[in-house]
């Protein structure tokens, strides 16, 4: 197959490390894969995928709504598309879904694809709601299946009338669980929690996200002074990047227990964090399913996580982790507190994590299952289409 996946944006975080695992492994079955993706990304990321598969920028494919560049990014997409001919396009991302899409179904694409990371009409205003609803609609149309990071995705989806339900795929974003279920502390532990070498570990508590404003790393950053206060040598690390770097630098720094707080960027080995950590927290206001979640029960440690759709398809509270109301960050950072100072609770929710079934969240079942989408896709594709008038006189 000759494969094109279009992604808004190239950066650290979940739907980009997904869809880089299916280019990845598509590319190891054999397939032709092009990855294009928009004028943001990370230059060391793209260069590492670049060894592996073509990848190409679409300069006009910007992040935020743009009537201008929307239009030459729906011409030079179609102008690349009708070059390379693929088979499947798949699409990621609320910008990259909309306008890969129409580019796709004006270059005649066959198969045409769109992976649900996230839902962009849920928790912003109804201007935005309704324009994103509108859009997601007509581009529904034409698009063959949907790939669901999540059941509640899913459900929303077909809710809302995007897609019918035989066109929705319920596929969890993978990743390597044995690296998680056997990491070991970094190497590096005492330099991430500003510690001498000869001194215990202090209670850790760590948010592996990508730093975006939905994630809501300020707010939490603003609701652990109390945490301190009832744990002083608390640390919590703060692993990611995106562009809300500078908002969040600028949190840590007005913060009266700034002493306590650690950002460190982007981490290559995220297992080993997690290994390091006795709490981990994930606070956004809007995700898909977030793999970190499973990330952190693969690593045997027990996490607290603002409600989100489809978060109790996994995260069970009181067994595994804590889920704590959508609008209360400060909440999430009472639960912490609560947690560190009970551990006889905390083994008891970390056993619960390791119990965790994560079968489906494996790669090789993740990559499997798109590429059963895709088969089905083209062969539906290729049916010739029976019309009322052809069925009465077959």
């Amino acid at each position: 197959m000759r494969i094109v996946h279009v992604l808004t944006r190239l950066l650290r975080a979940g739907s980009e490390e997904n869809t880089l695992a299916c280019c990845l492994s598509q590319v190891r079955h054999g397939h032709e894969v092009l990855l294009v993706h928009g004028n943001e990304y990370d230059a060391a990321l793209r260069a590492s995928v670049a060894e592996s598969l073509p990848v190409t920028t679409l300069e006009a494919l910007v992040h935020p709504l743009s009537p201008s560049k929307d239009a030459l990014a729906l011409r030079d997409l179609k102008r690349l598309l009708l070059k390379w001919q693929p088979d499947i396009v798949h699409t990621h991302q609320s910008k990259a879904g909309i306008i890969g899409r129409l580019a796709a179904r004006k270059a005649n694409v066959p198969g045409i694809i769109h992976g649900v990371h996230i839902l962009p009409f849920l928790h912003v205003g109804n201007v935005r709601k309704v324009a994103f609803l509108a859009a997601e609609r007509v581009v529904a149309r034409f698009t063959r299946a949907f790939i669901d990071v999540s059941q509640s995705m899913r459900d929303i989806c077909v809710a809302n009338h995007i897609g019918s339900p035989d066109q929705h795929h319920v596929v969890h974003s993978g990743f390597e669980l044995k690296r998680f279920a056997e990491a070991r502390w970094p190497s590096e532990a005492h330099r991430l929690l500003g510690t001498a070498p000869d001194q215990p570990k202090p209670p850790v508590v760590l948010m592996l996200a990508a730093l975006e404003p939905r994630k809501r790393h300020v707010e939490f950053i603003e609701a652990f002074a109390p945490v301190v206060e009832r744990i002083p040598d608390v640390q919590l690390l703060l692993a990611g990047e995106g562009p809300a770097r500078p908002a969040v630098e600028a949190a840590i720094a007005r913060s009266p227990v700034q002493a306590n707080i650690h950002l460190i960027g982007y981490h290559s080995e995220p297992e080993r964090l997690i290994s390091l950590a006795d709490v981990c927290v994930l606070t956004s206001m809007r995700e898909g399913l977030p793999r970190v979640i499973m990330q952190y029960l693969a690593g045997g440690r027990p996490c607290i996580a603002t409600q989100l759709p489809g978060l109790e398809e996994v995260l069970r509270h009181g067994v595994n982790g804590i889920v704590t109301p959508a609008g209360d960050v400060g909440g999430a950072a009472i639960a912490v507190a609560d947690l560190l100072e009970n551990g006889a609770y905390r083994a008891r929710l970390a056993e619960g994590a390791r119990r965790t079934d994560l079968t489906s969240w494996g790669l090789d079942a993740m990559c499997d299952s798109v590429e059963t989408v895709y088969h089905s896709v083209l062969r539906s594709a290729r049916e010739p289409r029976v019309t009322a008038v052809s069925a009465r006189h077959a």
